[in-house]
């Protein structure tokens, strides 16, 4: 019960246990019993699982001075007796749940401890690992990143990722956990590096490794395809490829984790085809910018390059390129003599690889010839692509091939790691590419090179040499297609049979499967290799090995007429398979024509259905009609006695009686209508005398309606008076009504008061009862005053707003008015004009006449009255 007794109990344990020794005494270099002497002590502890269960109790007591000695004491059991302390602590109820609280305690030291110990605790064991990833631990180990700094946290943010990495690593329901539970997305900012990338701490460079591998366990090429591509979805969507691609092309980042970006970016986009295509879109921040691929071949094909960069670009090379036949086609493109870029501004992927491919360094061979080979993998149409490449090798030479090209540097003796890398290349382009294997046999040279190379019996190193060349020349055997008579494959298998032997020949080919860096490149497709020389076999290629090792075989020991038998069933085959999608076209074909010819059933069923709806709607108002012709007939029979001259018009289905009414009620209409529009003319026509009359009337009316103007106003001052004297009638009784009521509450409180003293006198009571009745009787009478009041006000208003209103209106009348004298003024200057220049005329009229000699009478004896007849006449006679 003593938690400081516990505490050094525990210390005392951990002590036995732990062989965690100080710094001098490692450098004594100890015997090494005393790792025996921990790891006895821990069996001893653990025999009885009571121990253990104690200890996971002691845990969860909150007391530092036991809390932090059982963490260690319990760490150093599982570092001793690891599988052993699993077990025990698994099959002990909450055993895993205890120790995860370490996590969320307050004291640093103890949540660090509790990290150390979930490590130890994680190692090696999927349930425990499941077990603590669905307790919370990635929100809780990812809020601690956090906290600490992420990248740039110090060793508590190592143990973290440690930790990440244990429960993650090989565990695909933990990695599924993590995507589903949207941790992905929180990696992100693990990654967001500055500009300025010098002096980096070691810590900081350590986490970041850490960080980078914990992304390759999510995308690693060894777990479940569906896994890898919805991780790899999910780091393109959320934006941690674009945050790698922008590590990737900084500057002044250290060279280890610039490799270790290398290689995650590598598995990020590995046969995702979304993420290849966002990769062969970035550039890099150069002037003018280059595409990344050019710029990471470029470290590639370069010697000066650290080798682990170098293999990591390959193999960045080689993800980029797989299952990505877009990719492929535009890095064999960039080859092709129609793309090339002839002004040489920028170095295109393709050159790049040639100049590798033929440089004096036999790395930058390999690495070359495997990075072309990856180009072609799988994919027929580029193999025959590649065959139109032309290389102008020398001034003055005519251009060579570069599958020529490559034979020749092989019969030249180069290094080993380079004929190797370009035999690799060779062997991938002839497989199941028979018009390369045409090419390949063009070159008179090449199968005696080949069959020369088998037969030597030549030391280790170059056993491998032979048996590629034993491959190469399988390869040509088996895709031979017979087109060139010298080549035949019956022709190289007795060449075979003369030069090497069947026996020898099978042997060379299996020098390849034997080798160990063979074995060790099968294994996973990233290119590790602890010394250049080591370099020399590829992933991919290893499979192809093991797909034509025993085709190649076989085809070697087969007889003339099996091959015939062989030819004539792959023939046959052939037509089959043409017959098979011969029909399969007919029958896709047919499927088209079915689908049309339903839709067009669907169409045509939907019109039927719609026609013959509207048959039947038809059908029933033929019905009606006969009917009501059928009533007509028995009606007109009826009417034909009295009405015989107009029988042959009622015989019409009653329909001319109907026609006739309607052309009467429009008839009566547009009578109608005709009266309106003359009376309306009538209207008009008196408005226009009117307005005549009013030109002349225009001064009288004028002062009428000043008359008038003023006779409303003063009708309106009178009635605002009327108004205002009401208003304060109204003011003066609201005011009474006051006092009233001022005085009925003074009445009442006195009759509150009078009450003990008048005791239960039945006349004061009376008196109150008159009084109130008096008072309530006057408070309604004054009430009914305020209301007549309130209605006289409300009509007084309207009366008011109605003779504001005429006012309106008279003014209107008025302002209209003298625009009518306005114009009628306009009209009289006009005349005036009109008669001053006619006078004008008539005088100049009156000279020229007077010139003439004729006699003019003067304008006074024109306007002096009328004249009688007998002077006018005397006149006019006068005038002729």
């Amino acid at each position: 019960s003593d938690s400081e007794i516990i505490g050094y109990a525990l210390d005392t344990l951990y002590n036995v246990i732990s062989n965690d020794l100080e710094e001098e005494e490692q450098e004594e270099n100890l015997p090494k019993q005393v790792d025996d002497l921990g790891s006895q002590f821990t069996e001893i502890f653990i025999k009885q699982q009571e121990n253990v269960t104690l200890l996971l109790t002691l845990v969860e007591e909150f007391d530092f001075h036991v809390r932090w000695p059982g963490v260690k004491l319990l760490t150093s059991l599982l570092k001793q007796q690891g599988p052993q302390v699993q077990q025990i602590i698994l099959v002990s109820p909450m055993g895993v749940s205890r120790l995860m609280d370490l996590l969320a305690d307050s004291r640093e030291v103890i949540r660090n401890d509790g990290v150390l110990l979930l490590q130890q605790l994680t190692k090696s064991n999927a349930a425990i690992q499941k077990i603590v990833a669905f307790e919370n631990a990635f929100e809780r180990l990812l809020d601690i990143v956090t906290e600490e700094g992420n990248s740039d946290g110090g060793i508590v943010v190592e143990d973290c990722l440690l930790l990440l990495q244990n429960l993650l690593k090989n565990n695909n329901s933990n990695q599924n956990f993590f995507k589903e539970g949207s941790y992905i997305q929180r990696m992100k900012p693990w990654f967001e590096v500055g500009d300025d990338n010098c002096g980096w701490s070691a810590q900081k460079v350590t986490n970041l490794h850490l960080m980078l591998q914990l992304v390759r366990v999510l995308v690693s090429p060894t777990n479940p395809p569906g896994a890898t591509s919805s991780c790899q979805k999910a780091m393109f969507h959320c934006g941690l490829l674009q945050q790698l691609c922008t590590i990737l092309m900084a500057t002044g980042v250290p060279a280890d984790i610039l490799t270790e970006t290398i290689n995650t970016v590598s598995e990020v986009i590995r046969g995702c085809q979304m993420n290849q295509d966002y990769f062969a879109s970035v550039n890099a921040p150069s002037n003018p910018p280059r595409p990344a691929i050019v710029v990471l071949l470029m470290s590639m094909v370069n010697e000066r390059q650290p080798f682990v960069l170098r293999c990591a670009v390959l193999y960045c090379f080689q993800c980029f390129l797989y299952k990505n036949q877009k990719g492929q086609g535009e890095i064999v493109s960039t080859l092709l003599p129609s793309t090339i870029d002839a002004t040489g501004n920028s170095v295109s992927a393709g050159q790049l690889l040639c100049g590798g491919l033929f440089s004096t360094d036999s790395l930058s061979n390999w690495c070359a010839a495997v990075a072309l080979a990856h180009a072609l993998q799988e994919n027929a149409t580029l193999k025959e692509q590649l065959l139109r490449v032309q290389l102008a090798t020398s001034i003055g030479n005519p251009p060579v091939s570069l599958l020529q090209q490559c034979t020749n540097i092989l019969s030249q003796g180069s290094k080993v790691q380079t004929r190797v890398g370009l035999l690799m290349l060779l062997c991938t382009w002839l497989s199941n590419c028979s018009i390369a294997v045409t090419h390949f046999l063009h070159n008179p040279a090449n199968i005696p090179f080949l069959t020369g190379q088998i037969a030597e019996n030549l030391g280790e190193e170059e056993q491998l040499v032979q048996g590629l060349c034993a491959l190469l020349l399988g390869i040509s055997i088996y895709y031979n297609d017979n087109s060139l008579e010298n080549y035949r494959k019956e022709k190289l298998k007795q060449l075979i049979e003369k030069r090497i032997g069947r026996e020898n020949f099978i042997e060379k080919l299996g020098f390849i499967s034997k080798h160990e860096l063979y074995s060790r490149a099968a294994q996973k497709p990233q290119p590790s290799f602890s010394s250049p020389d080591h370099m020399m076999f590829d992933h991919e290629f290893t499979k192809l090995v093991k797909e034509l090792e025993g085709v190649i075989s076989k085809a070697i020991y087969k007889s003339s007429e099996e091959d015939k038998k062989e030819e004539e069933v792959k023939k046959t085959l052939e037509q089959h398979d043409n017959i098979v999608t011969h029909y399969k076209k007919v029958i896709r074909e047919q499927d088209q024509e079915l689908e049309e010819l339903k839709q067009r059933i669907n169409t045509l069923t939907s019109q039927n259905e719609q026609l013959q709806a509207t048959v039947t709607q038809q059908v029933s108002q033929i019905q009606q009609h006969k009917d009501q012709y059928n009533l007509l007939k028995v009606q007109l029979g009826k009417d034909a006695q009295h009405h015989n001259s107009h029988s042959e018009t009622f015989q019409m289905n009653g329909i001319q009686m109907e026609e006739a009414s309607k052309l009467k009620e429009e008839l009566e209409e547009w009578k109608n209508k005709h009266e309106l529009l003359q009376g309306q003319l009538r209207e008009k026509d008196s408005v226009i005398e009117k307005l005549k009359s009013s030109q002349l009337e225009m001064g009288t009316t004028e002062q009428s309606l000043q008359t008038s103007k003023s006779g409303g106003l003063e009708h309106n001052n009178e009635l605002q008076k009327e108004l205002e004297m009401l208003r304060s009638q109204i003011q003066l009784q609201s005011a009474e009504i006051s006092k009233l009521q001022i005085e009925n509450q003074k009445l009442q409180v006195m009759n509150t008061t009078a009450d003990p003293v008048l005791g239960d006198s039945g006349a004061a009571a009376a008196n109150n009862s008159e009084l109130e009745g008096r008072l309530e009787q006057e408070v309604k009478e004054l009430k009914s005053e305020v209301k007549a009041l309130s209605e006289e006000k409300e009509s007084l208003k309207q009366h008011l707003d109605s003779s504001s209103s005429t006012v309106a209106i008279l003014q209107d009348e008025k302002s209209k008015l003298q625009q009518e004298v306005a114009e009628s003024k306009k009209e009289q200057d006009d005349l005036l004009v009109l008669l001053a220049d006619q006078d004008q005329k008539l005088s100049a009229l009156k000279i020229k006449l007077k010139d003439l000699g004729v006699p003019v009478e003067d304008e006074d004896d024109i306007e002096s009255g009328d004249q009688g007849d007998e002077d006018e006449d005397g006149d006019e006679e006068e005038q002729d």
